[in-house]
Parts: C-alpha cells; structure tokens; sequence
C-alpha cells in the first residue's frame, strides 16, 4: 500500500448575477472552516471573504456575467480564482473619499500575499492568493 497525501483540495462554485454576493462570501467562509481557518485564523478568513464579495461583485457590476469562483488550498496557500466573461481587464481605480465605488481591487490589493489578472479567450480570470495560518510563503501560481 502506497503512502499518498493529499497535496490540494479545492471548490468551485458559480455565482449568477441574481444571487448577488452574500451567497459567495457565505460559500467561501464555510470552504475556510472546513480548513480549520476559522480557529487558527479568523482575519485570514475574513481577508478572503472580503476578497471573495468584492470581486464577485466586479463581475457582477462591471462585467455583468456571472462569476466562477474556485478556492484552491496546496498546502502552502489558498488561491481565489474568479473568472467572468466580461470584455476589457480591470484596473484599480483611484477613488476620492467622496467615492461610493471603485475600491474593489485597491482592497484585493491590500488583503492578499499575491493577486494577478490574466486575460482570457472569453473574458479574464484574477487570482489572489493568501498565506495559510502558519505562514508559510504563498507560491506564485499562474492560472
């Protein structure tokens, strides 16, 4: 009998337009407990909700697609990926204090280790990964 470990799990879930967010950062906080995240690290946890709401909210609001979310967790971080089939990439955007929108990848920016957009034949994908709660070093992943 082989000795074989688990070296990633993940989840994918659509998230159409009509569901708005909630229904995602509700996904995504479940998928981070089930990780044991929420004990070892609840701001963790919470920077990837947030991450979670704010770009399915860009594809919902700016690209209005729905958006496909996949969690990845290989052991060293947890990758978000979101993908929409919107035209153009995004761009963070300087928002003024009197602003009601455009902050979204500004906080991406802000609450994950890496985050990257890649273009693709039909819209673009970004994805941001995060340390696990030991810290250990969050690899570059292309998608």
């Amino acid at each position: 009998m082989s000795d074989a470990s688990l070296r990633a799990v993940g989840w994918a879930q659509s998230f159409p337009v009509s569901r708005g967010v909630r229904a995602g950062r509700e996904w995504a906080r479940a998928h981070m407990e089930s990780l044991g995240w929420a004990r070892a690290d609840p701001d963790a946890v919470d920077s990837v909700v947030l991450a979670v709401s704010e770009l399915v909210t860009n594809a919902h609001h700016h690209a209005r697609t729905s958006a496909q979310v996949v969690l990845t967790w290989d052991g060293k971080g947890l990758h978000l990926t979101v993908h929409d089939s919107g035209p153009g990439s995004p761009a963070p955007r300087s928002a003024d204090d009197s602003s009601v929108s455009g902050r979204g990848l500004a906080i991406v920016d802000a609450l994950a280790d890496t985050w990257s957009i890649h273009p693709t034949a039909d819209g673009k994908t970004i994805t941001a990964c995060f340390k696990g709660p030991d810290d250990a070093p969050c690899s570059r992943r292309e998608t």
